[in-house]
């Protein structure tokens, strides 16, 4: 490491140098955020991620690279102009799950194309969700899921989410959607995407498909 454009800016979140990795990032040809997060920031997360299952790097690493890259994100994001929303969705990990940046690209891409949202980050309990979703009604709820034995729990958020009485669209993302064939796991209730350029296609034509309903 590092030979590629991720792996050269898993670099500098190692490092912790945050300045170092705002001025690669800005440096890169294409500044729109889908392929900045696809190509960029997600594959030095799971270069990172490779680092530590091989003992490569320590927790503490870890931590300091996670920490770099959500501060990074933060410091590059902006949001767009107020303006009134008529889509809603709301984004969680379920309970136990740490891994939260890929659900923060998300709902970015979302806020970006003029959704309102609520973002949760990581392990939120399913009664606290499924309160939450029942009385803001969101048309979307986004889950992420990286371990495999939260497979099983995934079962419980997405049954129960799925059956709200507004009848939500319920999105599964995370590590284990291009690992695992989740379907199983959720009783195809929900849609599963396994990239940031999925969920893009999918906005897409989630918004087309209202643009014509309302013709």
């Amino acid at each position: 490491m590092p030979r590629t454009k991720g792996g050269k800016l898993a670099r500098f979140f190692l490092d912790g140098d945050a300045a170092g990795a705002i001025s690669f990032i800005r440096e890169q040809p294409s500044q729109e955020w889908i392929y900045l997060y696809q190509d960029l920031f997600t594959e030095a997360m799971y270069e990172i991620g490779a680092l530590w299952e091989r003992n490569e790097i320590s927790v503490a690493d870890e931590h300091l690279a996670t920490g770099v890259c959500d501060y990074v994100m933060s410091r590059l994001f902006q949001l767009p102009e107020n303006k009134e929303a008529d889509k809603r969705a709301m984004f969680l990990c379920l309970e136990g799950e740490q891994h939260y940046l890929g659900l923060k690209m998300v709902n970015h891409l979302f806020e970006e194309r003029g959704w309102e949202t609520k973002y949760f980050g990581s392990s939120l309990p399913l009664e606290y969700a499924y309160a939450t979703a029942n009385k803001w009604q969101p048309d979307v709820i986004g889950l992420s899921v990286s371990i495999v034995y939260h497979l099983p729990q995934l079962k419980k958020y997405v049954e129960q989410l799925a059956v709200l009485p507004h009848r939500p669209v319920i999105l599964v993302g995370g590590r284990l959607a291009g690992q695992y064939d989740l379907v199983q796991y959720t009783s195809g209730k929900c849609t599963v995407l396994n990239n940031l350029i999925q969920m893009e296609y999918w906005l897409k034509t989630f918004s087309d498909e209202r643009i014509s309903s309302s013709r």
